[in-house]
């Protein structure tokens, strides 16, 4: 399973914006520069994350985006599977598997069906905040 551009940069976007939360807008343009992302692409990913309730969005010339929420009740998982779709390895596992001919007596499914409980149990336990205390170790260690 590869996650696309558009799951990786999603992450990116929410993550910047809990990283520079002050309580104001915060601009794409802002964004795309920090995060070296198209402020265009940008433009496709966010507004799905507005639509789910993720971010919220605020007109005008100081306008821009802010977390709906506190970074700790993101998880990697839902702002994945929001871009991505079902996070599952194959189509016969996941949130809606599609049997096969061989489903009934397939050892490989336990493998596939492993992988995803795997994948699953990483992403949805793993918050914004725990990405922020990452990103915070990350650079207090190359500012030493």
């Amino acid at each position: 399973m590869k996650i696309s551009t558009k799951g990786r940069y999603a992450l990116r976007l929410m993550l910047d914006l809990a990283t520079y939360n002050t309580g104001e807008p915060i601009s794409l343009k802002d964004v795309a520069k920090r995060q070296q992302i198209s402020d265009k692409y940008l433009e496709q990913i966010i507004p799905s994350l507005n639509r789910a309730g993720y971010v919220r969005s605020v007109r005008g010339a100081q306008g821009g985006y802010l977390l709906a929420k506190e970074p700790k009740e993101y998880t990697v998982g839902m702002i994945l599977r929001l871009t991505e779709g079902d996070l599952a390895p194959v189509n016969c596992v996941g949130e809606n598997p599609v049997s096969c001919d061989y489903s009934e007596n397939c050892a490989v499914a336990k493998v596939w069906s492993r992988i995803n409980d795997a994948v699953n149990q990483v992403v949805d336990n793993i918050t914004l905040a725990d990405l922020l205390d990452w990103q915070s170790d990350y650079v207090d260690q190359y500012i030493i």
